[in-house]
Formats: structure tokens, sequence, C-alpha cells
């Protein structure tokens, strides 16, 4: 699987797979891992993280890179010290991701906006919860103020609403 080069300054939809479309997060505690391994990586230097999604078996990352060298100075370290945690916690070994991560870029305000709105419907369509909010492991409540996150950079997607309510209202069109 070749792996798309990410190039600092453009937005990129970023996702991966558990092998055998197993769990990656196997309690609360390894979702709170995860982020915590996100707000490491992810930082002011090297990326900003617009939305997220984390469901038992993948995870969504709007992100927007700041770095040249973001796959081997973020991606690559976040993913094996997840992967590696979770093995020593499990007792297991091996990949835990189907693969390398993908990404895509995101060329186009509307597929921005688009995205956002896909990523934080995730669980919703998964019928995990009946509504975005009811979701913790997922940037939604960021954007309609229920909560704070210093890693998730939402203003870009809320400045093009007059409020959050209006974010909220476009989520469920």
């Amino acid at each position: 699987m070749r792996i798309t080069p990410i190039h600092p300054f453009n937005y990129y939809h970023i996702y991966n797979r558990s092998i055998d479309q197993g769990l990656i997060y196997f309690s609360k505690e390894n979702y709170r891992f995860f982020l915590d391994r996100l707000a490491k990586y992810f930082n002011i230097e090297t990326a900003w993280i617009i939305a997220y999604c984390l469901m038992p078996s993948h995870f969504h990352l709007l992100v927007y890179p700041l770095t040249d060298d973001f796959g081997n100075r973020v991606m690559q370290p976040f993913s094996v010290s997840y992967t590696k945690a979770i093995n020593k916690r499990k007792e297991r070994s091996g990949p835990l991701f189907e693969g390398p991560y993908q990404a895509r870029l995101v060329d186009k305000d509307r597929y921005l906006l688009h995205l956002s709105r896909y990523i934080h419907l995730n669980p919703v369509s998964a019928d995990l919860v009946d509504r975005a909010e009811d979701w913790e492991f997922s940037s939604y409540r960021n954007y309609i103020g229920l909560r704070r996150e210093e890693m998730v950079n939402s203003d870009t997607i809320l400045q093009q609403f007059h409020d959050t309510a209006d974010y909220a209202d476009f989520v469920f069109s």
C-alpha cells in the first residue's frame, strides 16, 4: 500500500483501520490514551487537528500539517507509540492497524466542510449513539461549545458559520 505524500499547509483526511476489522480501543482508557498521544504528537510545531473521531475499529483525523516531515515526525511515531502501548497492555504482539495510514488531500472548501460533517456523524451513522454530542471520542463537542480541547483547532470550520448552533444545523441538515 502506497503512502500519500503529505505536504505542509494543506488539509488532509487521515484515517486507518484495525487489522481484520477488530478493535483498536479495548476500553475508555485506550481511547483516552490515543487522545493523549494525539495531543503529544500533533502540536503547535507539527500539525493542527481540525476534527477527529475515534471509532471502535478505526479513526478519522482532519489535519493541517505544519512540517515537511509530517509522516516521519508525527504519523509514524504516533502510530508506533499507540500500537506498542496496546500490545504491552493486552499482552499481544504484531500490528494493530491494517497497514500504513491513508491520507487524502482536501483541496476544496466544500470538501473540508463535508469532511467535518462526515467525521462528526460517524458514530451516529454506525448506530453507536443517537446524537453526535453523545460520542465522547470525537471533536464534535468542541464545535458546539460543550468542551474545549487545546489540540483541536475548530476555528477553521466554525469561522464559516454565524455560531455553533449554525454548525450543528449544518451537520444534521
